[in-house]
Order: structure tokens, then sequence, then C-alpha cells
């Protein structure tokens, strides 16, 4: 049987990733431990990998595709093909940023007051050419972990990743400046992507990926309409296309179904109770695929 190697990110991604799957309409178990999860495709094989390795594994043909940070396919300068974002993160939809940090007590103001300095990151490449690419010159060293606590003792600024925040100011550090924007991608090497049947399996994987993230930030509603508030109720949905209407058995009346953004529908639903809808039903989706 054909099958498509697939790596998927260990590690702080893990959940968010098997979470995105399983929306998509993949469930996949992970054993304690292991690094081959079992996946409900005979068609597809999982391998779990660092995100930090990712993106070489995939160039040098390991396995066919993956989900990795656009951060770590900078920092190893690895010639795959990108076929399309995914903006999710382990705690929120925001992109992880790659930002320069100081101990807020700090004289360092800007990228410039680095010359001569030392900084701790596990992005090293990246932060060596945007140094050189600034013209300063400091001392870059890797750091194994914890680099939050790190200044002002042990280094003199961090580039480290964050999503909120957070854990950098409880441990009162200031944000200098945002080198890198990170968000997971989908990417393939480019031999795989010359195989006719791989090709078209990953297409098919970003299709309901892609449909499932979508569904993540809406919801479905419906509801039942008398004739004589239908236009009011209609003026106040937005949609994909246009809301879907249909005659119910009673006579005069209409049911009416739509997709929103979920963010807008606690101010929608009392707003259409308002214009007269009735019997309203919020629903969740698994995808929607426009």
């Amino acid at each position: 049987m054909k099958k498509l190697k697939m790596a998927l990110p260990k590690g702080s991604l893990e959940e968010a990733t098997y979470k995105l799957l399983k929306k998509a309409g993949f469930s996949i178990t992970a054993p304690s431990r292991s690094f081959f999860p079992i996946v409900d495709d005979p068609e597809l094989e999982v391998i779990l990998f660092r995100p930090q390795e990712m993106s070489r594994y995939i160039e040098n043909k390991i396995v066919d595709c993956g989900i990795t940070g656009y951060d770590w396919i900078c920092e190893n300068q690895s010639d795959v093909e990108e076929l399309c974002e995914l903006q999710y993160s382990k705690q929120t939809r925001r992109p992880v940023r790659w930002v320069l940090a100081v101990h807020k007590d700090s004289s360092i103001k800007t990228v410039k007051d680095l010359q001569g300095k030392k900084i701790a990151t596990e992005l090293v490449g990246v932060t060596k050419r945007y140094l050189e690419k600034h013209k300063i010159r400091a001392d870059v060293e890797f750091s194994w972990g914890a680099t939050e606590v790190k200044p002002p003792r042990l280094a003199d600024a961090i580039v480290e990743a964050t999503e909120t925040g957070s854990s950098l100011r409880a441990n009162n550090l200031r944000i200098v400046k945002t080198i890198l924007t990170s968000t997971p991608r989908f990417v393939a090497n480019k031999t795989s992507l010359r195989n006719d049947w791989k090709r078209k399996k990953m297409d098919n994987l970003i299709l309901l990926l892609q449909g499932a993230m979508e569904a993540d930030v809406k919801v479905g509603v419906k509801m039942n309409v008398d004739k004589k508030h239908l236009a009011k109720v209609l003026k106040i949905l937005p949609a994909l296309k246009q809301p879907t209407v249909s005659t119910l058995s009673t006579k005069g009346w209409y049911g009416v179904e739509t997709i929103i953004d979920e963010a807008i529908v606690r101010e929608i639903i009392p707003a259409l109770k308002k214009a007269g809808a009735s019997g309203i039903i919020e629903y969740p989706l698994n995808k929607v695929i426009a």
C-alpha cells in the first residue's frame, strides 16, 4: 500500500496538533514515550520529531512532509517547500514572536546597544544573522533552557519565544525588539512533491486542516422565523455567502441557518431574538470548506 510519511512536532505543539488533526478527521493515538503515533488512516505513517530538527529531516527525505515552525525552518535554512501556513499555537491563535529582551533595569534600549554584549538564545543562527544585518558584534551563545532567568547575571540579553509575554514579565524582562514572527507551516521535500500520489494526498490533508482551522473560530446558528420578521432577521445575519432559508411545515414560517464568527455570536443572538427569531440554536463545527 502507498504511504505518505508525515512528521508532527514533539513537545509544546504536540497536543494542539493532535487536536487540530482530530477536527480534520484523523484520530491519533500516541502511546506513552513512543515517537510513532498510530493514525486511523492506512495511507499515513506518522513520526514525531522535535520542531528544531524537523525541517532538516524533511529536506533530507527522511519523511515526505510535516508540520513545523517557520522559526526552525529559518534557523536551519532548510530547502523545503512551504505548502501552507497553519496559524495555531499551544495556548492561543497568536503567532509566536522571537523577541530580544533584557532585564527591566538594563541600560540596553535599542539593538545598537548590544555591541560587545552577551546574548543567550536557542535560536542562534537567526540571532547572529539579525545582528550581522544591523552591523552589531556580540557574543551569541546557545541556551539549553531557562533562558528567561539569565539576564542580567548570565547574559546581557536574550532572544526568546513568546506568545503572550507573561513569562517575560514574570521574570522582570523588557522587550526591546521582535526579530522574528513564526507560525506552524506544512512543508514537504521537493522530491516527494514530484510524486503525483503523494502530492494529492498532501493537498487533501491541507484542505482538511485548513477547514478545521476555519471551523475553530466559527459556529453554526439556526432558528425559526415568521415570514413577517424574515427580512429584518436576514439583515442582521452575516454569512459565508447567504444564509440558507427553507420553508417549515407550519405555514408562513421559515428555518434560517448560517455560519458566523464565534467572536460576534454573543452580540448577534440577542439581536436576532429582538428581531423576531425563535428556537435559536448555536452549534460547533468541525470543518468549514469554502
